[in-house]
């Protein structure tokens, strides 16, 4: 746990009681800090209560009751309506900060790379943690689901690798990255900001507040989709930040890209090959080729470790549950847990990866839907429909002639894509939703260990006929 001695004796309000919140009181009340905590859920505030965590109405707080207030990244502050928690904060004069701020002030001497994007995040933050482990001390936290002041202590020798979503660029002012990874930018969250324009400046933040030094920040950004190519000439621009930029699409003159699957390295003498990515068995896909060469060049940019020592360091991670992970093979049908894919763009990425595909899809819909999935559907032989985006995606499937069965629930839909899958002989049982998971879970990584649960049993009852 990180040490927040300096916090010893302060006043301090922390909104939000999920993973995120929970962490932050604990640590600022094991640092001596008076700490008042609040969240809507009861019991959210029953179980911090349990820990002696005071749980107070922090709409009457005053200048002179609190010094500071922790924001839970979870919770909307601005919009789509402005929190009165935050207004009164505001009001007071009450600095509102983020656990991650709380991070930098603890620990001012390590290296921060914060990870940014729609989609692969985690991918690329464990990729890049698990490598630089290879080179130094380095832990990663933050959106990937593991609280920023739950790591440990390692002062200016270590690296925190940190997914930030844009909830916590926007809130995290004091972040000071020596490094970023920018990688790519589709639609989503857009209630919570506003518009896409409000959701991409969210994102932008995290370019705000540089590590000042001799030596110019590095931002790893794929230019692939329009706003990040924007995003990397207004960098260039203005000078401050060293611009790196990758592609899996074309070749570049600058940086790195991919092409067939070959990742090349532009030096002075011209591309230079680095490694067929097609070597990766856990990370298949043009937008893991994306997390890989992000995640290779921004380690190659900041420390300038050796080529091949990278890669052999990368060569070795062994991918992450809940995206496009393999739950189980049974009878030569893989079955496909990608229940991170929590949008349409997301699911583009798996859909890529595979033909013949059982396709359990549904949840709680997200804005525009399955738009962009049409050159997807000729890999498609059923579609499962759970959750309440079934209706929806039912009509959009069925205007493009792919067949459909409702569902319902995540169970039936397993049940009914391995009995069609089994009796073809071909093909792969993928989950992969496009959806949000909270109409019938708790999150997508409860979805996600349903199915490897459900299709791990039907293994098990197979295996003793």
């Amino acid at each position: 746990m990180i040490h927040l001695s300096a916090l010893s004796g302060k006043k301090i309000a922390v909104m939000g009681l999920g993973k995120t919140g929970l962490s932050t009181a604990l640590s600022l009340q094991n640092a001596g800090a008076q700490v008042y905590a609040w969240d809507d859920n009861q019991p959210s505030r029953d179980y911090a209560a349990s820990f002696g965590i005071i749980c107070a109405d922090l709409t009457a707080m005053t200048a002179e009751t609190i010094d500071l207030l922790v924001w839970s990244p979870g919770i909307p502050h601005t919009f789509p309506a402005s929190h009165p928690v935050a207004d009164r904060a505001r009001a007071q004069g009450i600095q509102i900060v983020s656990d991650i701020d709380i991070l930098v002030m603890a620990q001012p001497q390590a290296d921060y790379i914060g990870i940014t994007g729609t989609n692969g995040k985690s991918t690329t933050t464990a990729l890049i943690g698990h490598t630089l482990k290879t080179f130094r001390p380095t832990q990663i936290g933050g959106n990937i689901g593991i609280p920023v002041l739950d790591l440990e202590p390692m002062g200016g020798e270590g690296t925190y690798v940190l997914e930030m979503s844009s909830y916590q660029t926007e809130l995290s002012q004091s972040f000071q990255p020596v490094g970023v990874v920018f990688l790519n930018i589709t639609p989503d969250h857009l209630y919570r900001h506003g518009g896409l324009q409000g959701y991409i400046d969210a994102k932008k933040q995290i370019f705000s507040n540089p590590r000042q030094s001799e030596r110019k920040p590095i931002a790893v950004i794929c230019i692939d989709t329009e706003d990040c190519h924007d995003i990397a000439e207004e960098l260039e621009d203005d000078g401050v930040w060293t611009v790196i930029p990758v592609s899996t699409q074309k070749r570049l003159d600058k940086g790195a890209y991919v092409e067939e699957g070959v990742l090349y390295e532009m030096r002075e003498e011209g591309a230079t090959l680095i490694a067929d990515l097609n070597r990766f068995e856990h990370l298949r896909g043009r937008h893991n080729h994306e997390n890989i060469a992000c995640a290779y060049t921004i380690i190659r940019q900041l420390y300038g470790y050796e080529p091949d020592k990278i890669i052999e360091a990368m060569l070795s991670f062994g991918g992450l549950a809940h995206r496009q992970y393999l739950a189980a093979t049974i009878h030569g049908i893989p079955y496909i847990n990608d229940s991170k894919a929590t949008n349409a763009d997301a699911t583009a990425r798996a859909l890529a990866c595979f033909h013949h595909i059982h396709w359990i899809l549904g949840g709680q819909p997200k804005e525009g839907g399955l738009d962009g999935l049409d050159e997807y559907m000729g890999r498609i032989d059923h579609a499962y429909l759970i959750g309440e985006a079934a209706q929806q995606f039912a009509e959009w499937l069925a205007i493009r002639g792919v067949p459909f069965t409702h569902c319902g629930t995540l169970d039936v839909a397993i049940e009914k894509a391995h009995l069609a899958a089994q009796s073809k002989g071909q093909g792969v049982v993928l989950l992969s939703p496009a959806c949000a998971s909270w109409d019938q879970f708790k999150s997508f990584e409860h979805r996600g260990d349903m199915f490897v649960s459900i299709v791990s049993e039907i293994a098990s009852a197979l295996a003793k006929e």
